[in-house]
């Protein structure tokens, strides 16, 4: 049966909401853009307007979609709004009532659940890389023709290794001598075809610390993508096929190193209706994910040899700080790195402005959050920003780019892998 516009929209929830604004100071697109229709509040007001007929969809359109879903306003929330229910609710409507194109559903049905495809994303760009033609077409200004400012993420993006080095990889490494856990590795779409290397240093950094490191065949997409442009039926499915390929094994833990996509996997225990084996299966999986920075932690096996003498502030991932509720790990790693300094920012909880693809699609509006966030960055004074997220990282890349820093930005993972770690034992 057709569930109501109002069951779509997660209609009750919104009366949870008191209105009393503790949510503004904490949201990124209310600050840059000081419309109220831009605050939480502001939003969740207008679903519930659209629920009850007193305003369109067409309405909702514009807020719901400047919205970042950094959760931000729910580490804030006296009364524990469910915004993130609310927002997906809106979002889903939303994606009900436009057209699709060929290249949508290509994206969203076939690229990004596609390990061949994703990987051939990343031979591909090794061959642009490798050849010389990522450089001729920076020279001539032709990457500047390509659509929603794709060139300036291009730019940024790290060195690819070539496919011998990707056929290379196992997908099962397992120890000599009894393993203090046994880690089923969820790999990521974006991780994996972007920033392999990032991927086989937390598969070293797991294994140095005493762990036994499988990469289940059979897992996909995390679904985030797809829940975050209201395709919220395909994100069900791909959770059930991610339970599904992780339940194979008796896991320990299911370890990424991606907080958005940590971010969704703890978030399926939420997506299926009570009276089905599902709500069970998805608890059961959601209790063994990790963060790769709580694993380290907790396994404790690593010591750093070398001293990298220098400083860096953190920028830790939405949704791995408000959604995980991941916070101290991350910075623990950091202070174990002999000769690293770490400079804490004024405002961590204050997005980047990446956004799965909300910097490619909003480009103008995340690009004005960015600009806030360096502000806080270069107040630091370090020379090096530490992130946990492949949206962030590149993100980060483009606001040192834009700021004119001499600082590089780099993932948790590779700057733990650069202080050449040893097992303790």
């Amino acid at each position: 049966m057709t569930s109501s516009l109002k069951e779509r929209l997660n209609y009750d929830k919104t009366f949870d909401c008191v209105q009393c604004g503790y949510c503004l100071p904490a949201c990124p697109t209310y600050e840059t853009m000081e419309k109220e229709t831009h605050s939480p509040r502001g939003r969740i007001n207008l679903v519930k307007m659209v629920a009850e007929g007193k305003a369109s969809v067409e309405d909702l359109k514009e807020p719901i979609e400047k919205c970042l879903g950094c959760m931000a306003c729910t580490t804030v929330c006296p009364t524990n709004v469910q915004y993130g229910e609310i927002f997906e609710g809106a979002k889903r409507v939303i994606d009900e009532e436009r057209p699709r194109g060929l290249v949508e559903d290509f994206l969203f049905q076939s690229f990004f659940p596609s390990s061949k495809w994703m990987n051939t994303l990343g031979n591909a760009t090794w061959i642009y890389q490798k050849s010389g033609l990522q450089k001729v077409s920076q020279r001539f200004g032709l990457t500047r023709r390509a659509p929603l400012q794709i060139d300036k993420f291009e730019a940024a993006l790290p060195t690819m290794p070539g496919p011998k080095k990707r056929r290379a990889r196992a997908d099962r490494y397992v120890r000599k001598r009894p393993a203090a856990a046994k880690i089923g590795f969820f790999k990521g779409c974006v991780m994996d075809s972007v920033f392999f290397e990032t991927n086989q240093n937390t598969v070293e950094l797991l294994l140095r610390s005493g762990a036994e490191v499988v990469f289940p065949e059979a897992q996909t997409c995390c679904g985030a993508l797809h829940a975050h442009t209201g395709k919220v039926d395909q994100s069900v499915e791909l959770a059930k096929r991610n339970i599904e390929a992780f339940e194979e094994e008796g896991f320990d833990y299911i370890v990424n190193n991606a907080g958005g996509c940590g971010a969704r996997l703890v978030e399926y225990e939420h997506l299926f209706e009570e009276g089905t084996e599902w709500p069970e299966r998805a608890e059961r999986f959601v209790d063994r994910v990790r963060d790769i920075s709580e694993v380290l932690v907790e396994l404790d096996g690593l010591v750093f040899e070398k001293e990298l003498e220098r400083t860096v502030t953190y920028q830790p991932s939405c949704h791995l700080r408000n959604v995980q509720k991941v916070t101290s790990e991350p910075l623990d790693l950091i202070r174990r790195i002999p000769g690293v300094e770490l400079r804490e920012l004024e405002r961590p909880e204050f997005c980047c402005g990446s956004a799965g693809v909300y910097n490619i699609v909003n480009y103008e509006d995340a690009m004005d959050i960015l600009d806030v966030k360096m502000q806080d960055v270069c107040g630091t004074g370090a020379s090096g920003v530490v992130t946990s997220n492949p949206g962030c990282h590149l993100q980060m890349k483009l606001g040192v780019e834009r700021e004119g820093l001499a600082m590089d930005a780099v993932h948790l993972v590779d700057l733990l892998m650069e202080a050449d770690p040893r097992p303790k034992w």
